[in-house]
């Protein structure tokens, strides 16, 4: 299951303990506040760029599901054009046959390129777009490690087994990332969402975000 599972079959079995959560909660305030104060000059400078390209809104508020299906809404910065945030047809509607027993594996939802604006595909490419979710670690609706945020559209047709990636918040990076998977390909994501479910623990977490941080500087280094 990747580069971590030794790391995680060391970890044992699902540890979602009190003593876990709150080890993990503690661990998301303190790191969304350091990434938060370290990242604020590029925080200002993509909104000041964003402000002046694109004019407003520089945020995209999206509604997102969170843990035990509790709906939030999830901050980014606007990567698309304004009439693109109401094109969106997903799931497919009306809902074929095949979704009656949760999601299709091979169910995937691609963005057209056309929809994201000059500034949007640079801030996508590394990322960036994301570094308004850490408002959302902040407050308690995401974690900095866990499944990545799914469209409510698509929880509401998760079977059993798929329900089970919603026992733990939506992270800010996670397993299935770091692993190379998109959240576009869904049968990937869910087996490495419910793997990391089962084996997460705060060993598991760091080494995740040592991972997430490693490759976003070869990421860098290959430019």
């Amino acid at each position: 299951m990747g580069f971590m599972q030794t790391v995680s079959e060391r970890s044992g079995a699902a540890n979602t303990t009190y003593v876990y959560r709150l080890c993990k909660r503690i661990v998301d305030i303190a790191g969304s506040i350091m990434l938060l104060f370290l990242c604020s000059p590029l925080l200002l400078i993509i909104a000041y760029r964003l402000s002046k390209q694109e004019g407003s809104p520089i945020f995209q508020r999206e509604l997102r599901t969170g843990r035990d299906f509790a709906p939030f809404v999830m901050y980014s910065f606007r990567i698309t054009t304004i009439p693109s945030k109401v094109i969106r047809a997903l799931p497919p509607h009306p809902f074929p046959s095949n979704w009656e027993h949760g999601v299709p594996n091979d169910f995937t939802f691609i963005p057209h390129q056309a929809l994201y604006t000059p500034i949007g595909l640079q801030l996508k490419k590394y990322k960036l777009n994301k570094l308004p979710q850490l408002i959302n670690v902040l407050k308690g609706d995401m974690s900095l490690i866990g499944p990545s945020p799914e469209y409510p559209e698509v929880t509401a047709h998760y079977n059993n087994e798929q329900q089970q990636r919603l026992f733990v918040k939506p992270g800010f990076t996670g397993y299935t990332q770091v692993n190379g998977f998109s959240n576009q390909q869904h049968d990937a994501k869910i087996v490495h969402d419910l793997y990391y479910v089962e084996h997460c623990s705060l060993t598991f977490d760091f080494t995740i975000m040592y991972e997430s941080i490693r490759r976003l500087f070869q990421r860098k280094k290959r430019r």
